[in-house]
């Protein structure tokens, strides 16, 4: 089956067959260089009217990593306290002020957005936000480190914290990255069949 694929197989087990969730680290760090590589393959990931919602608001100081964690829930607060390096993925509403640069094949797109309801931008913003989290994480397989999602927190909290009370950005997921450590991975659950999932009209 794998040679139906375009991509070489140790690729396709990279990305997807070996990769897992990722619940505890080294504390061998994630540079600058390499998140920005991550960064740069996976922006070309698609999204409606190319409006690229997704911002990333990296997490490297104590401070910061402080004031992150004390709104993480459970045992996901323990996980980014020792992570090497947090990511806070959140969908910005207000995607449509880039308009001139992302879509300029539509000069009046600005204008058209800002006039809409803000609810109808924020459901826009969060569909095309959550879509390049995915990419995110398979850039993050792609540079060989292990990435570790997380939705287990005070949405609102964190809202507050890092981006204040009238910020158009809303965090949907915290994400720890780095080089897997001990015990890093939970047994595998099982996926859903082909024939469960698909079906033809």
């Amino acid at each position: 089956m794998t040679d139906t694929l375009a991509l070489d197989k140790n690729a396709q087990d990279l990305l997807f067959r070996s990769a897992r969730t990722a619940n505890s680290f080294t504390d061998e760090p994630v540079t600058d260089e390499q998140l920005r590589a991550i960064y740069d393959l996976v922006k070309f990931g698609p999204t409606a009217m190319n409006n690229q919602p997704l911002r990333v608001t990296v997490v490297r100081s104590p401070e910061a990593r402080e004031r992150l964690v004390r709104h993480m829930q459970g045992n996901n607060a323990p996980k980014t306290s020792t992570a090497p390096l947090a990511l806070v993925l959140s969908a910005d509403s207000d995607f449509h002020e880039h308009f001139p640069k992302t879509f300029p094949v539509a000069p009046d797109a600005r204008d058209n957005f800002a006039g809409m309801p803000v609810e109808a931008r924020e459901s826009m913003a969060l569909q095309n936000a959550l879509l390049q989290v995915a990419y995110l994480i398979v850039g993050v397989r792609a540079a060989g480190l292990a990435a570790g999602p997380m939705t287990g927190f005070d949405a609102e909290g964190l809202r507050k914290e890092l981006f204040g009370e009238d910020s158009k950005q809303r965090p949907l997921v915290v994400m720890n990255i780095g080089k897997p450590g001990p015990d890093a991975w939970f047994d595998r659950l099982p996926r859903l069949d082909y024939d469960e999932v698909v079906t033809e009209i």
